[in-house]
């Protein structure tokens, strides 16, 4: 099985605002709400102070807004209905046996390729060194390539604070949340021999400080 992890240039920064409203109507999402946010986008301008002096105004054409709750669920959106648009050889989804496994380095490496030059309809670029390549009981070590690049080939990597490696398990990411909570705990000892603080409140911080370090992202 392989993993290609892809990673985006600055993708808040440089997406195309044209092209959010093409997958917001993909999914369904009603005429009247793509008009609101839409207006909220047409005709900004920006003015930019340097040396002391204010700019004259510019009309801004990318990224989406800084700060605002909607910009991320509008980065997720274009991505996921990238994924959804670029071509894909065969079955979706991982097939159990053998004989669909021949291919599956050559449909990663199209794949690949295909999501590049979706994303480059909508002005993403992928950050060639550092998208990875995870191969978990590969056959083909064939290296990957993008564009006449070589993507680098890793034994783990880390996606919102939990670890994957090609042994497939969870050891790895057991050990590394132990690892950061132990030293988050570690960091608050004069908390836990204070005599001054209740035991009710020493495990609230606990629960707050390390017990959160220990279990981030699998609590629900």
């Amino acid at each position: 099985m392989y993993i290609d992890v892809i990673d985006y240039e600055k993708a808040f920064d440089t997406v195309d605002r044209r092209t959010l409203w093409k997958p917001l109507r993909h999914y369904g999402v009603p005429e009247k709400i793509v008009n609101i946010i839409r207006n909220s986008y047409d005709g900004l301008q920006c003015k930019v102070v340097h040396g002391g002096q204010l700019t004259d105004a510019f009309q801004v054409r990318t990224e989406v807004k800084q700060g605002c709750l909607l910009s991320p669920f509008l980065i997720l959106l274009v991505v996921d209905w990238i994924m959804k648009t670029s071509k894909s050889e065969g079955k979706r989804g991982m097939q159990w046996t053998s004989q669909n496994q021949t291919h599956t380095h050559e449909q990663i490496q199209i794949k690949t390729a295909s999501v590049a030059a979706v994303s480059a309809s909508v002005a993403l670029n992928i950050h060639k060194g550092k998208t990875e390549v995870l191969k978990f009981k590969a056959e083909n070590r064939n290296p990957f390539t993008l564009d006449g690049e070589t993507l680098e080939d890793v034994e783990s990597f880390t996606c919102l604070l939990s670890i994957i490696d090609e042994q497939g398990g969870s050891d790895a990411d057991v050990k590394a949340r132990i690892c950061k909570a132990r030293a988050a705990f570690l960091q608050l000892k004069s908390i836990w021999n204070s005599k001054q603080l209740s035991t009710n409140i020493k495990v609230r911080i606990f629960n707050t400080n390390v017990k959160a370090v220990l279990l981030y992202g699998a609590e629900t």
